[in-house]
C-alpha cells in the first residue's frame, strides 16, 4: 500500500493541504500513522478524501458527511445510503433553469406597459413584485440577474398576466396551488409510509429496508405525477362545465330568439 505525506496526499486527491487538515479536524478523515514527527497517510485516506469531495459536490455539508461516514463505520452500507440519497435528491423535472434580467421580468409581468412606462415604475413597486416572485419560488437572485428554476412555471404566470389577470391575483393563485400541491405530496408520502412496512416501532427506517425504500420512492415518482395530472384534468373539465355550461346555454337561447 502506498504511503503519502500530507502534501503528496493532497496532490493525489486533487485537493489542498488545507482541505486535508480541515477534513481531519472535522472527523471525516482518520489521523495519519506517526513515524517520529512525520505523519504518513495511505490509500485508505486517499479513498476517504475522494469520497468526501464527491459528497460535497452533491451538496452535503461536512457535518452530514461525518454522520454518513459514522453510519458506514457502524456497519451500514454506504452504497445503500447513497442510493437512497440519489432518489431523494434527483429532480422531479427535466427542466433546465433559465436566467432573466429585471428588465426581462418586467416585460413578462407588465406586458401592457411600454418600455418607457416600465422604466418609470416606482422602485418600491418593482421591488415588491420581485420579492413576491422570489418568495413563491419563481425566481432566485443570481448576481445582476435572476435564476428561473422553472421556466414553465414562470411562463404560466406570464401567460395569465397576458390574458388580463392582475399580477397580484396570479401570485395569489400560485401561492394557493402550491399549498394544495404540498397537501397532495404529503398524502402520497403518508400512503407510502403507512403501507410499505419500512419503519420499525419507533418510526425509524430500518437499515435493511434502505434498498426497498429507494425502489418505492423511484416507483412513486411517475405514479404521483400521473395521478395529479389525470385528476386535475378531470377536475378542470368538471369545473368548466359547471361554471360555464349555463352561460353558454343562455347565450344560445337568446341567440335563437326572434328579434
Amino acid at each position: 500500500m502506498a504511503t503519502y505525506r500530507i502534501d503528496d496526499l493532497a496532490r493525489a486527491a486533487d485537493t489542498t493541504v488545507r482541505n486535508v487538515r480541515a477534513f481531519q479536524e472535522r472527523g471525516v478523515l482518520p489521523a495519519p500513522q506517526r513515524h517520529g514527527r512525520i505523519g504518513l497517510y495511505d490509500d485508505s485516506h486517499l479513498a476517504r478524501i475522494r469520497l468526501v469531495v464527491q459528497l460535497q459536490s452533491r451538496g452535503y455539508t461536512i457535518a452530514t458527511i461525518a454522520e454518513l461516514i459514522s453510519a458506514w463505520e457502524r456497519g451500514h452500507n454506504l452504497s445503500e445510503l447513497l442510493g437512497l440519497e440519489k432518489v431523494l435528491t434527483d429532480p422531479w423535472s427535466d427542466e433546465i433553469p433559465g436566467h432573466l434580467t429585471v428588465t426581462e421580468l418586467g416585460d413578462m409581468f407588465f406586458p401592457d406597459l411600454t418600455p418607457d412606462e416600465r422604466a418609470a415604475l416606482p422602485p418600491e413597486q418593482v421591488g415588491a413584485m420581485l420579492s413576491r416572485a422570489e418568495a413563491l419560488g419563481f425566481i432566485e437572485p443570481a448576481g445582476d440577474r435572476y435564476k428561473v428554476p422553472s421556466p414553465r412555471l414562470l411562463h404560466v404566470g406570464a401567460e395569465l398576466v397576458a390574458a388580463g389577470i392582475p399580477l397580484d391575483a396570479v401570485f395569489d393563485i400560485a401561492d394557493q396551488v402550491s399549498d394544495d400541491c404540498e397537501t397532495i405530496a404529503q398524502r402520497f408520502i403518508r400512503l407510502t409510509v403507512d403501507h410499505t412496512d419500512l419503519e420499525d416501532s419507533t418510526g425509524d427506517i430500518v437499515r435493511e429496508h434502505l434498498p426497498e425504500l429507494a425502489e418505492v420512492i423511484a416507483r412513486l415518482r411517475p405514479l404521483a405525477l400521473m395521478t395529479a395530472q389525470a385528476l386535475l384534468a378531470r377536475a378542470m373539465q368538471d369545473q368548466i362545465r359547471s361554471r360555464f355550461s349555463e352561460q353558454v346555454a343562455s347565450i344560445a337561447r337568446h341567440t335563437a330568439e326572434p328579434t
